[in-house]
């Protein structure tokens, strides 16, 4: 029996969880989450928890065990606590600016600057000209967005210029070696 799955997901106090069928709902202070469960997952309310049971020990049934368990678990967390995504920007004139309703400027070392819209659900915040952080209720997509504006420009291995996460540790390579 898959050890994530197994595990019951304590549902915390302000939220909400409606079950109907294979469609869970998750109401919450931070907003409202909707997911459909693949297969023949079964998921049931108990005592203020969620339990996630498969009917057999099938290899489809046994995938999706833990898979559904952690996807219903990061809606629970989602709209009780929320998402963060935190990049970082390297490079001599790189920046990030906030421009207007969650679109965010950035001047990647382009000639032009590239703007960034955010989608429903997500929004930025700008701590310095070089921190970003990405924040919502959906995991998929807080990691989707901040994938996204990390693709526009890559750390580089020579100088280590461009967009990463916070934390990531870029491998250097030497550059050409003289006479």
């Amino acid at each position: 029996m898959s050890r994530v799955g197994r595990s019951p997901i304590i549902v915390p106090k302000g939220v909400e969880v409606s079950i109907a069928g294979a469609h869970i709902t998750v109401k919450g202070p931070k907003g409202t989450l909707e997911r459909d469960i693949p297969g023949e997952i079964t998921v049931r309310e108990e005592e203020g928890q969620l339990i996630v049971e498969r009917p057999n020990d099938e290899r489809q049934n046994r995938a999706l065990h833990g898979l559904v368990r952690s996807l219903v678990n990061n809606m629970v967390v989602g709209v009780s606590e929320g998402f963060r995504k935190e990049l970082e920007i390297v490079g001599v004139g790189y920046r990030a600016t906030p421009k207007g309703d969650n679109v965010l400027d950035l001047a990647l070392g382009f000639s032009h600057p590239v703007s960034v819209k955010a989608p429903a659900g997500i929004t930025f915040e700008v701590a310095t000209p070089t921190q970003i952080a990405v924040i919502g209720t959906d995991k998929e997509i807080v990691g989707q967005v901040a994938a996204n504006i990390r693709a526009i420009r890559k750390p580089e291995p020579y100088k280590g210029k461009g967009v990463r996460y916070r934390g990531e540790r870029v491998v250097r390579k030497a550059g050409k070696s003289g006479k």
